[in-house]
């Protein structure tokens, strides 16, 4: 027999919890206007732009409305712009991760609550500037003439190097700085993961004569793994969206060989050119893939037997 108790009108039910839903109101209005309603310019892809006939009345494209995506698909330039957004991605995914969980590591390791504090406030800040001003310091630092880098290198005998226009050492420039900037913020996730571990554990291994590399191993690791997991799903997703912001404030054309990305590409595609349905065939692309490769990490996080995002 269905218990029918428990259901109640939904005015009820509204009207009980109305203060919880009036909270959550003004973020579901910022994320419906800003999030959900741009999707009608989607269209663009499919169309021919006319700023005179609006999205909606612009005339769809030549074949089957595939006409952009096709010419940037067999665009040589498109496909270098795309390995230079990938094997950046793979570089910040392989050292930036990996050393934001040891970056949290060793800050819980610190028994000086003084100097953990420092460190942590040091490793914090970088993630409370806009990527102006950090690029501003970026450049500040490794400026040929001036910059602090490059002035330690004359001092050791060698010859000032242009970080920021040579092909050579632009991507690890970004790498190195991306992760200066967001580690410390992801580092904050695995320490309140960490707080969360059962001191008896530790007990019970000092118990059993473990030291502390054996608790980070046996205890720590593996009490933060779903965190590591969730983590790594959302540093997947955006694989194919490298930070606008930081390559945009740190690039030139002196090393777009190198240092221009899908992003960079398409805002000048898009803004500069004002070729607005190719841009827009560019980024649902991109934004399709990054969907694909989300679904696909997320599925082989959850037969791992964690919970995945989705």
């Amino acid at each position: 027999m269905r218990n029918t108790g428990l259901r109640r009108p939904l005015g009820t039910i509204i009207k009980k919890y109305w203060f919880f839903y009036m909270l959550v109101l003004p973020g579901f209005a910022v994320l419906l206007l800003f999030n959900y309603v741009p999707m009608y310019g989607l269209l663009l892809a499919f169309k021919d732009w006319n700023l005179t006939k609006g999205v909606w009345g612009s005339p769809w494209t030549s074949m089957r409305g595939f006409k952009y995506f096709l010419s940037f698909l067999t665009d040589p330039y498109f496909w270098r712009v795309m390995r230079n957004t990938i094997v950046i991605n793979l570089y910040n995914l392989a050292f930036g991760f990996t050393f934001t969980i040891f970056l949290a590591l060793m800050i819980n390791e610190m028994r000086s609550q003084r100097l953990k504090r420092t460190v942590q406030t040091a490793v914090y800040l970088p993630y409370f500037l806009s990527w102006i001003i950090f690029a501003g310091l970026v450049n500040a630092f490794l400026d040929p003439q001036t910059g602090l880098i490059n002035n330690v290198i004359v001092l050791l005998g060698g010859s000032p190097v242009r970080f920021l226009t040579d092909n050579r050492y632009f991507q690890p420039v970004v790498v190195i700085t991306n992760t200066i900037k967001e580690s410390g913020y992801e580092s904050i996730l695995y320490l309140a993961a960490i707080a969360g571990i059962s001191p008896e554990l530790y007990e019970s291994a000092k118990v059993d004569g473990g030291n502390r590399l054996h608790m980070i191993l046996h205890i720590i690791l593996p009490h933060i793994t779903p965190t590591i997991a969730v983590l790594l799903l959302l540093r997947v997703s955006r694989l194919l969206a490298s930070n606008f912001e930081q390559i945009y404030n740190l690039y030139s054309p002196m090393v777009f060989d190198t240092g221009d990305t899908a992003a960079t590409y398409i805002y000048r595609v898009g803004l500069e050119q004002s070729q607005y349905s190719l841009s827009t065939a560019l980024n649902l692309f991109t934004n399709i893939l990054g969907l694909l490769l989300l679904l696909v990490t997320n599925k082989l996080v959850e037969r791992r037997n964690f919970e995945g995002i989705l």
